[in-house]
C-alpha cells in the first residue's frame, strides 16, 4: 500500500487565496507550506507504506526538493486537466504497480498518522475508503481496485462532491467504508478553528 499527498507549490498569491486578506499572500503561502509538511509527516509516521508527494504545477519547485530530502518522500508531477483527472492518474500509477493507494490533500491537519493507519486497515478489507469533509467534499480517498467514472463529472470544490461520489460507488457495486468526517483549512473561520484547537504552532513549526 502507498500514500499519496497532493500539493501545490507554496507560491504567494497562488495558494490559500481566501486566507490572503487575513494573513497576506506570504503568510498564506507559509501556512500552506506548513500544512503540506504536516501532511507528509503524518503519512511517513503512519508507516502504512511508501509516501509519494504529487506536485503541481510540477515537481521542480525548491520546496518540494526540501520535502523529499527531509522526509524521504518521492516526487511525482500531477497530470490532468482537472482535479479528478489528476487523481485518476495517481491511482492508475499505483494500481499499475500492484499497490492499493490512499490519497489525501494537504489541507486537513487533523488527519494524523493514527487516522491514516485506520484508513489503511479498512482498505485492506474493502474496495474503497473515503473520509468526508464538513464542506461536502472529502479529505481522503483510498482504492484497492479501479472504480470507473469515480472522478468524472464532479463539481470539484462544491458541496455535492461527497454525495456524487457515494452515488458512483453505489452504482459500481463497490464495498466501501466511510470514515469520520473532518474539517479542512480554507477560510478565515477555519484558520481560527486551527488556532483554537492548539494546532497552529504545530503546523507552522
Amino acid at each position: 500500500m502507498r500514500i499519496a499527498v497532493f500539493a501545490r507549490a507554496p507560491v504567494p498569491g497562488e495558494v490559500k487565496t481566501r486566507l490572503a486578506p487575513l494573513l497576506g499572500a506570504d503568510g498564506a503561502a507559509a501556512l500552506h507550506a506548513g500544512l503540506v509538511r504536516h501532511a507528509l509527516s503524518a503519512a511517513v509516521q503512519s508507516r502504512v507504506g511508501p509516501v509519494e508527494l504529487w506536485c503541481a504545477p510540477g515537481e521542480d519547485h525548491p520546496f518540494f526538493a526540501r520535502c523529499a530530502q527531509d522526509l524521504g518522500v518521492t516526487l511525482h508531477r500531477q497530470e490532468g486537466g482537472d482535479l479528478g483527472a489528476r487523481m485518476r492518474h495517481a491511482f492508475a500509477h499505483s494500481h499499475t504497480n500492484g499497490a492499493a493507494l490512499l490519497l489525501t490533500g494537504s489541507d486537513c491537519p487533523s488527519l494524523d498518522a493514527a487516522a491514516l493507519k485506520d484508513a489503511a486497515r479498512e482498505l485492506a478489507s474493502h474496495d474503497a475508503v473515503i473520509a468526508p469533509a464538513e464542506d461536502g467534499g472529502y479529505v481522503l480517498v483510498g482504492l484497492a481496485v479501479d472504480v470507473p467514472g469515480l472522478f468524472e463529472d464532479i463539481a470539484w470544490g462544491g458541496s455535492t462532491v461527497m454525495n456524487a461520489t457515494r452515488a458512483c460507488l453505489a452504482r459500481a457495486g463497490i464495498r466501501w467504508k466511510e470514515l469520520p468526517t473532518y474539517w479542512d483549512i480554507d477560510r478565515p473561520a477555519d484558520y481560527a478553528r486551527l488556532h483554537d484547537a492548539g494546532m497552529l504552532r504545530e503546523v507552522l513549526s
